[in-house]
């Protein structure tokens, strides 16, 4: 059995992703909405810096979520059977928010030895043009290309890294999606996104997923979360799933492995690890 027709695989080879797929109802994204704003107040604010990313080892309700069948069907059409989350990350433009997510193209930092890696983009929330959905530019994911850092105020990328040659955005597709639905990119894919001129909050959920052949090339020791078939390379330390939310266990091991997380994705520079 496939969840993705021979026609939509043949799609997302061709143009690098692939959009819109359901996973949940409108109704189950407006209850993980819920649990994400219920941390938020606890919090007193918006998710920053280091609980934004790998959210998925601290709160058990995100860990079955990487792990749900809507995401990983799909996914295995495409990277196979045996596969980890890599890391998973939250992107959320505040309503009338003036921050952006500039062109780019996500393996330029992530040290990953081959570019078979899925970028699965999970609404929470309506994902529009108004509200500043993402912008792919079809066929662009065959090569790697030069990047330049900006560490831009605005930029919710790890270094406001942004493509050093032109894009032709006359080419791009607004990647809309509804609540509940997703879309699907390479890693190698320009994309990026505008700030959000909606009078809503625009809550994304980025999971990546790649096959257990897959290593880090950078000097630290790499993690991740296996979540469907067997490991038979023990390239990465399997990661521990939360007992539950915000433990003390769980929040321990997260700590470390963002640590070890921000030194590859910020190897190179004396910047601050995950400010935002």
């Amino acid at each position: 059995m496939t969840a993705l027709s021979p026609e939509a695989v043949a799609q997302y080879r061709r143009d690098g992703f692939y959009f819109p797929i359901r996973v949940f109802s409108p109704e189950e994204a407006r209850g993980y909405r819920a649990r994400l704003e219920a941390v938020e107040r606890a919090h007193g604010g918006p998710l920053g810096g280091r609980l934004r990313h790998k959210s998925h080892l601290l709160f058990t309700w995100l860990n079955r979520l990487i792990r749900h069948p809507g995401i990983l069907d799909p996914v295995e059409d495409i990277l196979g059977p045996d596969l980890f989350c890599w890391s998973s990350s939250f992107f959320i433009k505040e309503a009338r928010d003036p921050a952006f997510v500039s062109w780019h193209q996500d393996s330029t930092y992530w040290g990953l030895s081959e570019p078979d890696v899925v970028t699965a983009w999970v609404a929470f929330s309506e994902s529009s043009i108004e509200s500043g959905a993402m912008r792919m530019v079809p066929g662009t994911h065959r090569e790697q290309v030069a990047h330049r850092d900006t560490f831009a105020a605005g930029n919710l990328l790890s270094r406001g890294q942004e493509i050093a040659v032109e894009v032709d955005e006359s080419r791009a597709v607004d990647v809309v999606i509804h609540p509940g639905e997703m879309s699907l990119h390479h890693v190698r894919m320009f994309h990026g996104s505008p700030p959000n001129r909606s009078a809503d909050r625009r809550i994304g959920y980025a999971i990546r997923y790649v096959p257990t052949h897959l290593r880090q090339i950078a000097e630290t020791r790499d993690s991740a979360t296996l979540v469907r078939g067997v490991d038979e390379y023990r390239h990465f330390d399997h990661e521990e799933a939360p007992a539950g939310d915000l433990d003390a266990a769980a929040v321990a091991q997260h700590a470390e492995i963002m640590t070890r997380q921000g030194e590859i994705l910020y190897r190179g520079t004396q910047a601050e690890r995950f400010r935002r």
